[in-house]
């Protein structure tokens, strides 16, 4: 096997399509077609359909800083380098390995998830021998050329997005009276008739938290822009359509739940889209959701792959992780970034199921906040990029991608993720997730003074 050195750039062959359907692909996930009945049901219709709007404002604001340094500064690496130049190698390190411990975990409960799935479709392998079948799968996938994940990834989102836009055609012929069979339409009655919060405005600012929290994944775009063909157009027509997509697929879906589904009927355990389709009597639609959710998962898992290996060999060429971690194959693939997240999914799924709960509860917790975390040091570092810019003598006015709302794009984007944490404070659902992701702030602290310090 053929062997390449840190200092060469990862082969660049993404292509404006795929950088848009993984930021997009990265953001739909299973939680947003099975996570929406419990924000429907504690904050009702009209906090749910305000919430998603201004979740996906704080996505965006996320988006269009890195969009400006990812144009300027295509990177593999992306904003765990960002936070490591323009801020401090600290921020970069715990940036890099708070985010890979956010992809790990989540690929281990996507893995369980859809094993749980299509072990029920095939029960000739138990549970845990699915998830290894997929662990092995997307590893050998994520070993050829970057092409092979952007279009896996094309696809899967692909999935995702046609459910969406099923559910948005099925909706609007509902809501016309062309599905008899439907019954009474609720409407615009169930964001008043109860009160715009029928639970109180408390229950909105926590479902604010979880909502914002569904968003978290569009930044991946952020790391497969150092291997895009043409980073400069690519990475600038990917993110500017991102936003708006992400929003159109979000708030309009979401508004069709709340027009069609009571808030009262809504629970955890009844997903509205499967419930608003089962009642407008679509034949195989649970099967149909259940390939969706299946695609939705995997799809988490080779993100989860992909986006690890990579965050692994940039921090390897600033001395941040093992030097292991630079080396790439024929096919300019981080291959040990590959097989070590792979074993890091399968020691999570082993967690769960031979105990340890607790510290596998504990770091799935603190997800949400390494989210929140990540979008604010991309803010925070946009800051610093605009600074180093200036020191340089470069005038910002001359950037391909430029955000002319500067400094009050970064500023609101960390004041806003600011909030959503002290929301998860507040929250005595979510406290464990600020105290989880305290925790591994510590512990990661601990870890770069004591062994990866660079004098």
């Amino acid at each position: 096997m053929q062997h390449k050195k840190q200092e060469q750039q990862l082969a660049r062959g993404m292509k404006s399509r795929h950088l848009s359907m993984i930021a997009i692909g990265g953001t739909i996930s299973a939680s947003f077609f099975l996570g929406i009945g419990d924000i429907l049901k504690q904050v009702g219709a009209f906090g749910t359909v305000l919430g998603f709007v201004l979740g996906g404002l704080v996505m965006f604001l996320a988006l269009l800083s890195l969009t400006e340094m990812a144009v300027t500064m295509p990177v593999s690496g992306s904003f765990q380098v960002y936070a490591t130049r323009f801020i401090s190698p600290l921020a970069g390190f715990m940036t890099g390995w708070l985010y890979l411990i956010n992809w790990v975990t989540a690929a281990a409960a996507s893995l369980t998830a859809a094993s749980i799935i299509v072990g029920g479709w095939f029960p000739v392998l138990e549970i845990w021998q699915w998830s290894l079948v997929f662990i092995m799968l997307i590893s050998a996938l994520n070993f050829f050329p970057v092409r092979a994940y952007g279009e896996l990834e094309f696809w899967f989102a692909g999935i995702k997005i046609v459910a969406i836009l099923g559910f948005i055609l099925v909706g609007m012929v509902v809501l016309f009276g062309m599905v008899p069979q439907f019954g009474n339409v609720i409407g615009f009655k169930n964001f008043y008739q109860n009160g715009w919060f029928p639970n109180g405005y408390l229950p909105f600012l926590y479902g604010i938290v979880v909502i914002v929290c569904t968003y978290q994944g569009a930044e991946l775009v952020g790391i497969a822009a150092g291997e895009s063909e043409d980073p400069e157009s690519n990475v600038k027509r990917a993110i500017r359509n991102v936003g708006v997509r992400i929003l159109l697929f979000f708030v309009l879906s979401v508004f069709i739940v709340t027009l069609l589904m009571p808030w009262q009927q809504s629970s955890v355990s009844n997903s509205p889209f499967i419930a608003i389709l089962q009642q407008a009597k679509i034949p195989y639609i649970y099967p149909i959701m259940q390939v969706v959710i299946v695609a939705s998962c995997l799809s988490a898992v080779n993100s989860a792959f992909y986006a690890c290996a990579r965050l692994l060999w940039s921090m390897a060429g600033s001395r941040q992780a093992p030097r292991l971690y630079a080396i790439t194959n024929k096919n300019e693939v981080p291959y040990y970034g590959v097989l070590v997240t792979a074993v890091m999914s399968g020691l999570c799924l082993l967690s769960k199921f031979i105990g340890a709960e607790k510290v596998f509860i504990l770091i799935v917790s603190s997800s949400g906040m390494v989210g929140c975390l990540i979008w604010i040091m991309i803010s925070w570092s946009h800051i610093g990029f605009r600074r180093y810019l200036k020191h340089e003598g470069v005038d910002a006015t001359t950037l391909s991608f430029r955000v002319r709302a500067y400094p009050l794009v970064p500023l609101l984007g960390i004041i806003f993720n600011t909030l959503v944490i002290l929301g998860m404070f507040c929250d005595d659902g979510q406290r464990i997730v600020v105290y989880s992701g305290i925790v591994l702030i510590l512990f990661f602290a601990i870890v770069y003074k004591l062994f990866y310090k660079v004098n």
